[in-house]
């Protein structure tokens, strides 16, 4: 039934009325870090400010009935902080940072199964015990554990307890400018410290506590990827789309291929999300349509629903990731079944309320914001953007039916996208045509797969087909990546030109959907601020001069940036596009707006190990070398010392005069370590690239 007339947003989806202050909560205590103390105060206080003014009599209350309202949302705001603080483990009084000192030995559980890298593997770690000599206490908080590989890391079990004596380590970022903040990441993960550790660092006690659940989820994981790898084609890179497909597994994935579908715009296949889910629902929501028994029963219709999802959540694993995406279509489920006048928009709020509620730092989480954007992007565009253009053909219909909902998704997502990835998939749509019927299929076929592993026959067959179908989506994939313009990449964007495109595109939509000149009119200003603020941007990149020293472990790595150009001088391999250089080097020249590459700059003269870059020196030290001695000190503004150089500080001193020395991540940290310490008895400033991330000097004519 169609209400009778138009109710206000926060009318018909109550819940965001809970879920903005809730999250402005949250988002205060990250960047404030209040105490315990200060919030259980705020939240007291403002409760009963609000119970008070229910004392009074009906009239003064309805005057007073917006600062009720008020007092209410700060309420909400104060259990947000409060949320996030409990939930970060450093607040409990069992985190095993506050006994831990630094002879101690600990007692490690195991968490997972282990995960090969190329050096190492890696598993997460819960601290259960602190041993301090005699001293034994109980403990909580969990870190990250790298074995090499000369160990015999491989046989260790999820729910194993070991004894590790080395020292952890914190985790920080690498410092390089525009760099993922890695330790933020790990923070909100609850990961704060690392071990790296080599035979004889640890023994195993042959003692496990395992958790009958998660034992479930990761046998049900490993037997997964045993089906997969028994009947998916030989070939990598096809074993490696069907185990992310499916349960989101990207340890096999091939890198240039993950490139060649994130730069076509259809990553989301591979990462496992509410796509997946999205597909499963609505499938099962048609098929459940045309029976004759369940269309009629309603109770059985959401059971089975629900059941359905959750069962391909656990048995794929029970990632974060589709976890988070199970709950989001259960509340949307139970919205629609139970609740007929509900708006789609409560049901996605009360899902993204209920998972805040269990974790407050998926907020930050690129998968949870991705997913809330395209669900709400194709709920309030596509039907108005399907309906804007009517075609008879049955069949492109339906592909233009496709199309909107593909086109209303990256609408919404694609500031956001821009933001973190500083790129644009020109070729989106027609990618996400082709790809996401043929995925969807793919994906029901390894469901199919799974369920008859047992029947070797039909496996086999089943497994043939997924290897072409595969074949054949990777393949369309590098075709249209193979195209110049498939992509637009080193977008420039910041926090603030990411919330001015969003409002040009709110008030955009709403003047579309509404034609009312007022919407026209406020988008035009905020373009008119989006596009100030790219001026100020652009012209801000023609005048910077900087060097740069990279965070770059066992590489020397350092740019000579003039406006938009660098020169590089470092180690081969980096000069070669790649991993090496895509991770470290890229983010920076994106973050720097640095579009081009070249071997020699104007402004930067070259004299033996001497750079003289504008009116600043840099001496290049990676080897054993004697200074003749001058008639008077040269002062130099950077002396760079790489590949653990055969040098003593001191010896240059007598010829040059070295306004900061800066040790870069080529270096051996006990070589770092001696010359911080030679540098603090000569008095000179000292930088440790490895500990103290880049080293940035702008440069100043």
């Amino acid at each position: 039934m169609r209400l009778p007339y138009n109710l206000p947003f926060w009318k018909t989806a109550p819940i965001s009325r809970l879920l903005i202050p809730f999250t402005a909560g949250i988002i205060l205590h990250w960047y404030l870090q209040f105490s315990i103390s200060f919030i259980l105060l705020c939240a007291a206080s403002f409760f009963t400010a609000f119970l008070l003014t229910q004392l009074f009599s009906a009239p003064v209350i309805y005057l007073l009935r917006r600062l009720q309202s008020f007092l209410f949302y700060l309420f909400v705001a104060a259990v947000g902080m409060l949320f996030t603080w409990q939930k970060d483990s450093r607040h409990q009084p069992d985190w095993y940072g506050y006994s831990y000192k630094d002879s101690a030995v600990l007692l490690v559980k195991i968490n997972e199964p282990l995960t090969e890298k190329a050096r190492s593997f890696k598993t997460e770690g819960t601290v259960v015990r602190v041993i301090n000599g005699r001293q034994e206490t109980n403990t909580s908080g969990k870190l990250l554990l790298y074995f090499s590989k000369d160990s015999i890391a491989p046989v260790i079990k999820y729910g194993e307890l070991i004894l590790v004596s080395q020292v952890p380590q914190p985790i920080r970022n690498s410092g390089n400018p525009g760099a993922f903040n890695y330790q933020r990441y790990a923070a909100f993960q609850q990961l704060y410290h690392q071990l790296f550790l080599k035979p004889g660092d640890w023994e195993s006690t042959n003692q496990f506590q395992t958790n009958l659940f998660r034992s479930f989820l990761f046998n049900a994981r490993a037997h997964v990827l045993g089906v997969l790898k028994q009947f998916i084609g030989n070939d990598d890179e096809q074993l490696g789309i069907a185990e992310a497909l499916l349960i989101g597994f990207k340890e096999d994935l091939d890198k240039d291929l993950v490139q060649a579908y994130s730069n076509t715009g259809v990553v989301h296949i591979i990462a496992i999300s509410g796509l997946h889910l999205g597909l499963i629902f609505f499938v099962l929501s048609w098929l459940f349509n045309r029976i004759p028994l369940l269309k009629k029963s309603r109770h059985v219709k959401v059971l089975l629903l629900i059941g359905c999802l959750w069962l391909f959540s656990l048995l794929t694993g029970g990632a974060a990731s589709v976890l988070r995406s199970a709950v989001m279509f259960t509340v949307i489920i139970i919205g629609k079944y139970y609740f007929k006048q509900s708006s789609v928009y409560n049901s996605l709020a009360a899902s993204a309320f209920l998972l805040l509620c269990y974790n407050p730092y998926y907020l930050w989480d690129v998968g949870f914001q991705l997913s809330y954007l395209a669900v709400i992007g194709i709920v309030s565009l596509q039907g108005p953007l399907y309906r804007s253009w009517y075609i008879k053909n049955k069949m492109l219909r339906k592909t233009w039916q496709m199309a909107s909902v593909t086109i209303a998704a990256q609408v919404a997502a694609f500031p956001i996208c821009i933001y973190y990835f500083h790129q644009f998939p020109n070729l989106f749509l027609f990618t996400n045509i082709l790809v996401v019927p043929l995925s969807t299929i793919i994906l029901f076929g390894e469901i199919l797969l799974v369920i008859f592993a047992g029947i070797p026959i039909v496996a086999s067959f089943l497994g043939k087909i997924l290897t072409g179908l595969i074949y054949v989506m990777n393949k369309s994939i590098l075709f249209f990546n193979s195209f110049s313009f498939s992509v637009w990449d080193n977008i420039y964007a910041t926090m603030s030109t990411t919330w001015l495109l969003y409002a040009v595109i709110f008030f955009g939509a709403a003047w579309l959907l509404h034609r009312k000149k007022k919407y026209l009119q406020i988008a035009t200003v905020f373009l008119l601020g989006f596009s100030i603020m790219h001026t100020f941007a652009f012209n801000h990149v023609w005048r910077q001069k900087k060097m740069i020293v990279y965070n770059v472990s066992k590489h020397r790595a350092v740019d000579f940036i003039s406006g938009n150009k660098n020169c590089f001088e470092g180690d081969s391999i980096l000069k070669v596009e790649g991993l090496l250089q895509n991770f470290h080097l890229k983010p920076a020249r994106i973050s720097l707006q640095v579009s081009q590459s070249a071997t020699q700059l104007p402004s930067l003269k070259t004299n033996g190990i001497l750079r003289q870059f504008y009116n600043k020196k840099m001496l290049f030290i990676d080897s054993a070398y004697a200074f003749e001695t001058p008639d008077s000190i040269v002062p130099v503004d950077v002396l760079l010392i790489s590949n653990n150089a055969p040098v003593v500080i001191k010896d240059f001193l007598n010829a040059i005069k070295p306004a900061v020395v800066v040790l870069d991540a080529s270096n051996s940290l006990w070589k770092i370590e001696k010359w911080k310490k030679e540098c603090e008895q000569l008095l000179l400033r000292c930088h440790s690239v490895a500990e103290q991330g880049a080293f940035v000097l702008d440069v100043r004519e």
